[in-house]
């Protein structure tokens, strides 16, 4: 009975250990009081992830959440899905474009195409602050490297955070400097294709021990899984809560001082 109790003492401090991530960072202060617009202010004919998008939200002093991918020719372009077909309805993923491809790709039948990473930069231009997401496709390493070159001499407060924690480590072995923060959800409740141990260790951010994130970046509606009330409780980890779709859902985040990435309302 005691090496059991011994061994569940043990699990729970593993555990804990696990969660934990880095703390303390003093650079977080220049991302919070702010809210950030999901892909931009987009929604009643405004694309996602556009410049007109992008534009909006400066105007109403919001930081934005925007996605990048890594081009053929080694430059980023703003885009959410690998895929061009939901966006540009346009066959083919965006890997395989260059820079100069883009201006062909309309987005969501309207004047706006694909815009490039430094196309966004040098609107915000350190107006409000960036959260950027890089959407890897089996090249963590190359997308993570190429977002911090590109960011190396931006002036504005920024971060960057990923569902991959392979871009997260790629970036605390290279660039700790840089704020990185971890995506997740309950995989169990929103994905078939990982496997059980994938989603048990995603879910519970049990790699935060390797990885180091700032923060982490959790489907709000998921929140009371119990590895991410400890990451907050106990740890002291700022909290992202995306994505908030409502009033009613952005005063809850408020009052758990989290950080709201929201879209189609205005806090």
């Amino acid at each position: 009975m005691v090496y059991i109790l011994i061994a569940i003492v043990l699990l729970i401090l593993l555990f804990l250990f696990a969660i934990r991530g880095r703390v303390g960072n003093k650079g977080l202060s220049a991302l919070q009081g702010f809210n950030y617009a999901h892909r931009g202010l987009h929604g009643n004919g405004v694309a996602e992830n556009s410049m007109t998008a992008f534009r909006l939200a400066l105007e109403k002093g919001y930081g934005i959440e925007l996605d990048i991918h890594l081009l053929k020719d080694g430059n980023l372009a703003v885009i959410h899905d690998c895929a061009l077909k939901r966006t540009t309805d346009a066959d083919g993923n965006i890997e395989d474009l260059t820079t100069a491809d883009l201006e062909n790709y309309n987005l969501e039948n309207t004047g706006d195409t694909i815009p490039t990473f430094k196309e966004v930069l040098d609107l915000y231009n350190g107006a409000a602050p960036i959260i950027v997401e890089l959407k890897p496709a089996k090249n963590q390493a190359a997308l993570a490297k190429a977002a911090a070159e590109a960011l190396k001499d931006y002036k504005g407060a920024y971060c960057i955070e990923s569902f991959d924690p392979r871009c997260i480590l790629w970036l605390k072995k290279n660039r700790p400097d840089i704020i990185r923060g971890q995506l997740a959800q309950n995989f169990f409740k929103t994905d078939d294709k990982l496997n059980f141990f994938i989603k048990l260790l995603l879910t519970n951010n049990l790699l935060n021990f390797i990885t180091k994130p700032d923060f982490v970046a959790y489907n709000f509606s998921h929140r009371k899984v119990l590895s991410t009330r400890l990451c907050q409780k106990l740890w002291k980890m700022q909290m992202v809560g995306w994505t908030i779709r409502t009033k009613e859902t952005q005063k809850q985040v408020e009052s758990e001082n989290w950080l709201s990435i929201f879209e189609y309302f205005l806090p």
